[in-house]
């Protein structure tokens, strides 16, 4: 069982390599999307998405209740690529439908500590299932420190949640033009 972190910038090849990993595991793939098309763009990503993905993957779209989706769906045998971790976060984030300000502190809905702090112990819990697991997640931190209270608190908060997932998982890969870079646990 090996639980393996990928990320890295947008369009970096992350989601690709994350797939070919799960291609090449040899077990059966179910591929948990966090995605929501609220809008055109987001429709049209989610298209791409799915056409790259073989048939034979099962999907389940799963925007919030990420920790136990991975509960009920790990067992020997299977790998579960999650696709992608800062989305689920942004879904978290506006669950309550809470407009932010642009400056000032941010009061996050509860759901998002609850399932942030249930995916980190779900995590854990898979440990001796005999299941794979590939999270995506985005590196958004690298650049600039962006305007407003809302895109500041997202940042800080992915950073920090890419910090405790590595953690906890045996391997953890920067992608970036497409280049795997293994900070932990070796070639994948």
């Amino acid at each position: 069982m090996t639980r393996t972190l990928v990320f890295g910038g947008a369009r970096s090849g992350k989601s690709a390599y994350a797939e070919k990993l799960a291609r090449e595991s040899g077990k059966e793939v179910l591929y948990i999307a966090t995605a929501q098309a609220g809008d055109n763009e987001m429709a049209t990503r989610i298209t791409h998405h799915r056409a790259q993905r073989p048939a034979k993957w099962a999907t389940l779209e799963e925007p919030l209740r990420l920790g136990d989706a991975i509960l009920r769906q790990a067992r020997p045998g299977r790998l579960l690529l999650v696709d992608c971790l800062t989305l689920w976060l942004t879904n978290l984030m506006f669950s309550s439908g809470a407009t932010y300000p642009d400056v000032g502190d941010i009061a996050l809905p509860e759901l998002f500590h609850s399932e942030r702090a249930h995916l980190l112990y779900a995590l854990a819990e898979i440990e001796d299932t005999g299941c794979d697991l590939v999270l995506v997640s985005n590196e958004v931190g690298m650049g600039i420190v962006p305007y407003g209270a809302i895109s500041r608190c997202f940042t800080d908060e992915a950073g920090r949640l890419n910090q405790a997932v590595a953690a906890v998982c045996d391997k953890a890969v920067l992608v970036a033009a497409g280049l795997p870079l293994y900070l932990k646990g070796g070639p994948c």
